[in-house]
């Protein structure tokens, strides 16, 4: 199903009413649990992979649809495979292993790949994918597991043009916006350009609420005043007051952000690309991961700063 070129601008919530398409979904983590229920809930037609067949078994219990025994098995049939899974071996165990979804494929489908993952496997699943006569798009998501559970994602693709105008619809009923940025692994390296701005900022955010802490400031009255100036952001309005009072047993969990800082500095060393605020942030996650805090949120970097 073709929706026509939207390569020169962002696909933004596609609201008229589209056909009913056979989904699959592998992985049901915190981010593919809610964004396979809102695909059925649009109307498709959804069966679900997942590791932890308990999982698969409480979405479908909760949602309808059916829980298949392996990823070949939720891709029989599919007009699209969604991939929500760990890292790049993961990926690949799902996809090009034994009993992956491309074994199963038919030609003409499409696979996206919604794993925050590394360029060279976008590139690779593609070529895979495009020897088997089946289209390919990998399109990692910012917005968290809130903005997954809200249906609000933004979701960053590379791949062919015909893929994306396949998908885009049907992507909607989890994102409000979804943009093509290039060929196969523009998505992954998009991500990663909002992973670095991320780290970069959190870390100003905790020195910052560290800072007016310690002189003494009220830090809501200072985060409202500021937060209407040029340092407003998303992660200060979210993480500013929740930095302040030392909370971080919620949102994305450090170790997770280690993974795609890791990604992140391992293409900026093949292309060249000087990344020390990244590789910085990244060895302070990486103290909270030694003292056990690879859980807590990418906000507790405050933590280091205030001694708790």
């Amino acid at each position: 199903m073709r929706m026509g070129s939207l390569m020169s601008r962002p696909y933004r919530r596609f609201r008229a009413r589209i056909s009913a398409m056979n989904c699959a979904f592998i992985g049901l983590g915190v981010m593919g649990y809610p964004m396979a229920g809102h695909l059925r809930s649009a109307g498709h037609e959804v069966t679900v992979y997942n590791r932890t067949a308990a999982k698969a078994a409480k979405w479908v219990d909760e949602h309808g649809g059916v829980a298949a025994a392996s990823p070949a098995a939720a891709a029989d049939g599919a007009d699209i495979v969604f991939l929500c899974v760990g890292d790049d071996p993961d990926v690949r165990a799902v996809t090009t292993g034994a009993g992956g979804v491309l074994e199963s494929m038919a030609s003409g489908s499409v696979l996206v790949d919604h794993t925050t993952a590394s360029a060279d496997v976008a590139r690779e699943i593609h070529a895979a994918s495009a020897a088997l006569g089946v289209g390919f798009v990998d399109g990692p998501v910012s917005g968290g597991q809130a903005g997954a559970e809200n249906g609000v994602l933004t979701v960053m693709c590379g791949g062919a043009q015909e893929h994306f105008d396949q998908v885009a619809p049907v992507i909607d009923a989890y994102a409000r916006a979804c943009t093509l940025l290039g060929g196969p692994g523009s998505g992954q390296l998009c991500k990663m350009v909002n992973q670095i701005s991320i780290a970069g900022l959190l870390q100003g955010l905790a020195e910052g609420i560290d800072f007016a802490s310690r002189a003494g400031l009220d830090i809501e009255k200072v985060v409202d005043t500021i937060s209407k100036g040029a340092a407003g952001s998303w992660q200060m309005e979210n993480r500013a007051p929740t930095m302040a009072a030392g909370e971080f047993d919620f949102g994305f969990a450090l170790d997770w952000m280690r993974k795609d800082l890791g990604i992140c500095l391992a293409e900026g060393d093949r292309i060249g690309a000087s990344l020390p605020v990244t590789a910085l942030v990244d060895q302070f996650y990486a103290q909270l991961q030694r003292q056990g805090h690879g859980r807590w949120d990418t906000s507790s970097l405050i933590s280091l700063l205030s001694g708790e």
